[in-house]
């Protein structure tokens, strides 16, 4: 069914044309991601079909009664009211059924017959409409959401408006999903969580009744949230079936598919060119009216427009020499700032091809300790000892080193004097400075920008051993893609601290996990460390799963659990019984075929047709055993089973 049509919208900012020609279904229970490069308007767009900005032009079509839910950078805070009373204030109309239920109550206690039976009717709808819109569990909800999001339980009574920036998206947050509209407008909704609320966000919008249309540039995220992806590509807006990963594969085929497509229209025209110009050349009447005839056919022919694409960074990674087999050794690392104890007791060993990616909660110590290792800040105890041939790269996320009022050529040449400018702008015109770009101060720079910068100053250095701190943060999603490409051919060493989900898989062959007291280490990507964690948990008897529920709620979840263990024990029994099935089956056939070769069973030719239809019976039997197997094995890959 659907929900939502728009078509030949559009939209300018003074010259800036932002929308040219957006076309766009979406059906009901899509969760469709949409992306595309830093300023094309996806968040315009948004904005539009919330009904905050205007189209030029085009038209946006809503099925009737659809309500719209749109998360809001800017959150405004009603005066005093607590964090809890911000979410309480969602369920005024639950309350006001609740006063309507009471009063129905009374009612009835004094009505007549005839009376009470209209009452009860009355009560009856309303006690359902009360149930549906979780009446009786508001309460439940709201700390559920809460709790998802990563709000403490000191917090809920905190006033408000004392949140931070990043405090007040999530609540904003929290507060759009517990409205549960049919239609869900998100704009970057990963923001300001960390990885735990990211896990439970993408469970709750997985499971997510309405619909959703989500602006991301989280690929772990849309990967495991979309069901569709469109892409803002050029003003222009294109759908594509499946997640974030599927998309990637399909953007790439199609682009291959036009670009052949015109490359081939455009041999044809330069042929046709080529004979009209030749018959121009004869000079003589038949051959004139030949070209102009040929002429007119090509004025006719619909002219494919070349396939464009955004601009892309290009770059890769080189070291410039070879560490030894040890790179670095971290024994005993502690930092504090005042009575505030970030990490200790941290030992780390990192060898030659390492690729680490370093996590832990939001203020732990992450950034801290890679400043630490470069000299910027001092550990309060432990050693640092560094391998041989050792040469240190390090990416700021805040791009401190960067001088504001330097140019963007200046920044880079001041760090490589000895190259020739050309060969410095050409550096940077691989991160897409070119032109006049080159001569942009440093501090009218966007965070994307001044990011590309330093990835070019990191470039160039050609280190050994990358110290990356948030390294994806500000770039957009094909340029995280190239920089994985790059950190995938690099040969040497890797620390990074990422939120990046997409990016640790894609990288990392170690996952590193920075708490209070030290470091654990998981083997493998971050899909490896979670299905660990989750072992460990289960070893521990706890379910993260379960743990932001209500105690009904968890039990119902759990019922579920248990019946689909269940079927999956009853589906794997099917398989071996199959298989026992047709081991039997073949051997009763060996044997038979055994006795069929023996003379004496000839003799007597009833005894020889009872063997043949025995052989044939047992036949049928294996073939109807290997369709019964086949079908138990298709059942537990469905049921989740590889």
């Amino acid at each position: 069914m659907i929900i939502l049509t728009i078509q030949n919208l559009h939209k300018a900012f003074g010259g800036n044309v932002v929308l040219k020609d957006v076309n766009l279904t979406l059906q009901d229970h899509q969760r469709m991601g949409l992306v595309g490069v830093n300023g094309c308007g996806k968040t315009t767009l948004l904005k539009i079909l919330a009904g905050q900005e205007q189209a030029d032009g085009g038209s946006v079509s809503l099925m009737k009664g659809i309500r719209v839910g749109y998360m809001e950078q800017q959150y405004a805070v009603q005066g005093d009211s607590t964090v809890f009373e911000e979410l309480k204030r969602v369920f005024d109309p639950v309350f006001a059924m609740e006063e309507k239920l009471r009063a129905l109550e009374e009612q009835m206690a004094h009505a007549s017959e005839t009376e009470l039976k209209r009452l009860g009717e009355a009560y009856t709808r309303l006690s359902d409409a009360f149930e549906k819109a979780d009446g009786y569990a508001w309460k439940s909800s709201i700390q559920g959401v809460l709790a998802g999001l990563g709000f403490q339980k000191e917090q809920y009574d905190q006033p408000a408006r004392l949140l931070s920036g990043g405090e007040l998206t999530r609540l904003c947050l929290a507060r759009l999903l517990l409205q549960k509209p049919d239609l869900l407008l998100l704009d970057e909704p990963t923001n300001h969580l960390d990885l735990q609320a990211l896990d439970w966000l993408e469970h709750y919008l997985a499971d997510y009744r309405g619909t959703l249309l989500v602006v991301s540039h989280d690929r772990y995220f849309l990967d495991h949230v979309c069901t569709h992806i469109s892409e803002l590509l050029l003003g222009t807006l294109e759908q594509y079936e499946g997640n974030y990963s599927a998309y990637m594969g399909q953007r790439a085929e199609r682009f291959e598919i036009r670009m052949r497509a015109w490359e081939q229209q455009q041999k044809m025209i330069a042929r046709e060119e080529a004979i009209i110009a030749r018959y121009k050349s004869f000079n003589r009447e038949k051959s004139i009216r030949a070209a102009e005839s040929r002429e007119k056919r090509l004025e006719k022919i619909e002219r494919l427009d070349r396939p464009q694409d955004e601009h892309q960074v290009r770059f890769r990674f080189q070291a410039k020499r070879r560490t030894g087999d040890d790179v670095l050794f971290i024994k005993d690392y502690s930092k504090s700032f005042g009575n505030r104890t970030l990490f200790q007791n941290v030992n780390l060993h990192l060898r030659s091809g390492d690729r680490v990616a370093l996590l832990g909660p939001n203020g732990i110590g992450k950034s801290t300790l890679l400043k630490c290792l470069m000299g910027e800040e001092a550990p309060d105890g432990g050693v640092v000892r560094w391998g041989a041939n050792v040469d240190t790269g390090y990416y700021d996320q805040k791009q401190e080193s960067l001088h504001p009022d330097k140019t963007v050529l200046d920044e880079v040449w001041d760090a490589f004097p000895r190259m020739e400018q050309s060969d410095v702008r050409g550096a940077l015109g691989l991160f897409l400075f070119t032109g006049e770009d080159v001569f942009m101060p440093i501090h009218t720079l966007s965070g994307g920008e001044k990011g590309r910068v330093a990835l070019t100053k990191l470039m160039l250095r050609k280190d050994n051993f990358l110290l990356l701190d948030e390294p994806t943060n500000h770039l957009d999603m094909d340029s995280r893609e190239v920089l994985e490409d790059a950190l995938e051919n690099f040969e040497g060493t890797i620390l990074a601290v990422s939120h990046d989900r997409y990016f640790i898989n894609r990288f990392a062959s170690k996952v590193a996990v920075l708490s209070e007291n030290g470091v654990k280490e998981y083997l493998g990507n971050y899909d490896d460390y979670q299905a660990k964690l989750q072992w460990e948990l289960a070893q521990q008897g706890q379910d993260p799963r379960f743990a932001d529920m209500t105690r009904t709620e968890a039990d119902k979840e759990k019922k579920k659990v248990r019946l689909a263990k269940e079927q999956l024990k009853a589906l794997r029994e099917a398989v071996r019984q199959a298989e026992k099935t047709i081991t039997d089956t073949e051997e009763a056939i060996a044997a038979q075929e055994a006795r069929m070769a023996l003379p004496e069973v000839y003799a007597v030719p009833e005894q020889a047709a009872a063997a043949a239809k025995e052989y044939q019976r047992l036949k049928d039997a294996l073939a109807q055993a290997y369709a019964d197997w086949e079908a138990a094995e298709e059942a537990l890959a469905e049921a989740g089973e590889s």
